[in-house]
């Protein structure tokens, strides 16, 4: 397999970090496991300065673990690490890559005086939710200034394919809100569900510009897939986090207006897995929805820490994770899907690409429900963002837009707190009404 550096958007933020910073913060890169921390952290180092040393501290040997137990001489510290690592560090011109930090707590607790001293920069890489879990007794540093790094996003998938093109013509035409007709919105709905099937792991990704056999890469996903839950029983013995993980493509294929953990864990409740559900969401491999109990620009003073929907951060990921009921999910699955032909209902697919889409480009998610007039049911917008002091109601449809009575309903309450409305669907750009209607391949212009 030939092991390619794909380029992504978080390099940019990397180059600001060194101009802005100069030698006075590290960086840390968070971000769920496989998602390329460790590649773009080597290749920023490879391009941006003279020399560097990557310390792998998940296979870094027992001296240079020792090294960080004593770090009152900063020269024999430096000296040590040049001799094992054979690399020559210039001052000012080279960086110290801590990569899975979370392996050596003191090493992160070193950063306060490493960059007091200012001869070298500092990258540090890890999972955010081990490094939490990794930082008893240790002093936590404030000189640290710490990005997510998020699956390939939509675009740099296009980019890893070759193709700099389609999406800043999609935006073009976003931004003069023009329709681009049934033709080319056919062409790309099917270019945009090959994304949803891949995925924006860099190893998936990979895998298919190799072979472009699904089988492969569906393989490669499960190996992905398999490495969060094994995650999960270690930091939650009692296994309640893998099961809510697994359960996710479940959770949402019911429509239910919450995630159910009694369905999943039986008698479960809510409140009583918290701690487990927030550990989650720190692990980075799944996103929350909270339920806005107000759905005002401030959203987040009022979110309802126990009503909740789940998200899988990758729908790569999410796919392969729907159809685990299988060895491996056969091609004939894969092709089905990319050309929209699987006979079931996959609207919790969509659903789930638009939390991730959406997420990437910075939004908290949160989703509202209001009950019906004379109704035991509830109408449900599917999410909510915030635009300056107002807010944006979404609601994601797997096929057509005749009918949208949530967001139809959610204008006539709350008028005056709205920018716009969309809704997301699979057909061409167009307005009905106050609602703007958007093809799901340009909910990353949100």
């Amino acid at each position: 397999m030939n092991e390619r550096v794909f380029e992504r958007k978080i390099y940019e933020k990397m180059l600001e970090w060194k101009r802005e910073s100069d030698g006075k913060t590290a960086l840390l890169i968070k971000g769920a496991r496989r998602v390329g921390k460790s590649t773009i952290a080597k290749e920023f180092a490879k391009k941006e300065y003279e020399s560097y040393i990557l310390i792998d501290f998940s296979i870094a040997p027992k001296e240079v673990h020792d090294l960080f137990k004593d770090i009152s001489d900063l020269n024999y510290l430096f000296l040590r690490l040049q001799l094992i690592y054979h690399v020559d560090l210039i001052e000012r011109k080279s960086v110290i890559i801590f990569d899975e930090v979370q392996n050596e707590p003191l090493a992160r607790q070193s950063i306060k005086h490493l960059v007091k001293d200012r001869r070298y920069d500092y990258i540090e890489t890890g999972s955010l939710l081990s490094i939490k879990k990794n930082i008893k007794n240790i002093v936590i540093p404030s000189e640290e200034t710490r990005i997510e790094m998020t699956p390939m996003d939509y675009e740099e998938f296009r980019w890893a394919l070759g193709d700099k093109t389609t999406i800043p013509q999609l935006r073009k035409a976003f931004d003069a809100r023009l329709a681009l007709g049934d033709d080319i919105n056919r062409k790309m709905m099917r270019d945009f569900r090959l994304y949803m099937l891949v995925g924006g792991m860099p190893q998936a990704v990979n895998e298919y510009i190799d072979t472009n056999n699904f089988s492969k890469v569906d393989r490669v996903k499960r190996s992905i897939l398999e490495l969060y839950v094994e995650d999960f029983r270690k930091i939650d013995s009692t296994g309640r986090a893998s099961l809510l993980f697994e359960a996710i493509p479940s959770e949402l294929a019911k429509n239910a207006s919450r995630y159910q953990v009694s369905s999943v864990i039986k008698n479960e409740k809510p409140d009583r897995v918290q701690s487990v559900v927030a550990d989650m969401k720190d692990s980075l491999t799944m996103y929350l929805a909270y339920h806005a109990n107000d759905p005002s620009a401030g959203m987040s003073l009022h979110e309802d820490i126990n009503r909740y929907k789940m998200f899988v951060c990758d729908t790569g990921l999410f796919t392969t994770l729907a159809f685990m009921d299988k060895d491996f999910t056969e091609n004939v699955i894969y092709e089905k899907l990319l050309s929209d032909k699987l006979g079931t209902d996959l609207g919790y697919l969509y659903e789930n690409i638009v939390a991730q889409m959406l997420y990437a480009n910075g939004n908290k998610l949160f989703y509202y429900t209001f009950p019906k007039d004379n109704s035991k049911h509830n109408f449900e917008v599917d999410f909510l963002i915030a635009k300056k002091n107002k807010i944006c109601p979404i609601e994601v449809k797997s096929s057509g837009y005749k009918t949208h009575a949530s967001l139809d309903a959610f204008q006539e309450k709350y008028s005056s707190k709205i920018d716009e409305c969309y809704l997301i669907y699979t057909k061409d750009f167009r307005r009905k009404d106050n609602i703007l209607c958007i093809p799901i391949y340009m909910t990353m212009f949100l």
